[in-house]
């Protein structure tokens, strides 16, 4: 399994503090946002990375080859991530993904239990779900069916039909990951629809209506996890970091 971390965005909410530093380098505590993906992806026997990096890109790989020289890795550099979003930074990693990945966006800060909750579970892809009705309009909102497969993924769901929001983690086979570029291949290079999260390129699998397109929606409400978007989310980071040291 190779871990794919998308980290190419500028993270223009988080300004000032992103103005010379990319996102995923922000300190939460004593260490960055990195530092503590890459460790909570080791501890769960994780050991392939593939980094799609965009602003700032020399930044990034600098600080991981330098903290983690012998880390198995790959670096790929979205230049026009000011004109395209996630679901392009994940279609870039088709020629080095070699089977199921465990996909992370850069931006979260989470308990490394979530990543083995999602390897244990029992499901041949799935993704991370904190189960609340604590949601807003701009939060990824789930919907599952009766055995906790999700039937829809996407920002406009109404927030009193979902059971919670996506936090960015997945788990996605090898058969999944490649029908996932298939569709991502069509819109990028036929449709040249570039500016997509790539949570609709997820819900077009599940529309498929095949066991093999199912996700799994694993409840992780009991871990810490938060993305950090803002500089409220960050100060709030802080605290959630202390609180749980």
């Amino acid at each position: 399994m190779q871990a794919v971390i998308l980290a190419a965005g500028a993270a223009t909410r988080l300004r000032p503090l992103t103005d010379t530093t990319p996102k995923c380098l922000l300190k939460i505590g004593d260490k960055s946002l990195l530092q503590l993906t890459i460790e909570n992806i080791l501890a769960n026997g994780v050991k392939d990375f593939v980094f799609v990096t965009g602003y700032l890109n020399h930044m990034i790989e600098d600080f991981v080859r330098t903290n983690y020289p012998d880390l198995n890795c790959r670096f790929l550099v979205n230049s026009d991530y000011e004109n395209n979003n996630n679901s392009y930074s994940l279609w870039m990693t088709q020629e080095v993904v070699t089977g199921p990945i465990l996909l992370l966006d850069s931006d979260i800060l989470f308990d490394k239990a979530i990543i083995s909750e999602l390897l244990n579970c029992g499901k041949d892809s799935s993704i991370a779900v904190n189960f609340t009705q604590e949601l807003d309009e701009e939060q990824m909102k789930v919907i599952i069916d009766g055995d906790g497969n999700v039937t829809n993924i996407g920002k406009k769901i109404p927030i009193s039909q979902s059971v919670g929001e996506s936090i960015g983690i997945e788990v996605f086979s090898s058969y999944f990951v490649k029908e996932l570029y298939a569709i991502l291949n069509f819109k990028i290079t036929e449709q040249k629809i570039v500016n997509e999260f790539y949570e609709t390129s997820f819900q077009e699998m599940i529309d498929r209506d095949s066991e093999r397109n199912n996700i799994y929606a694993a409840d992780v409400s009991r871990f810490m996890c938060m993305e950090i978007d803002t500089i409220e989310d960050y100060n709030k980071a802080q605290l959630i970091l202390k609180n749980n040291e």
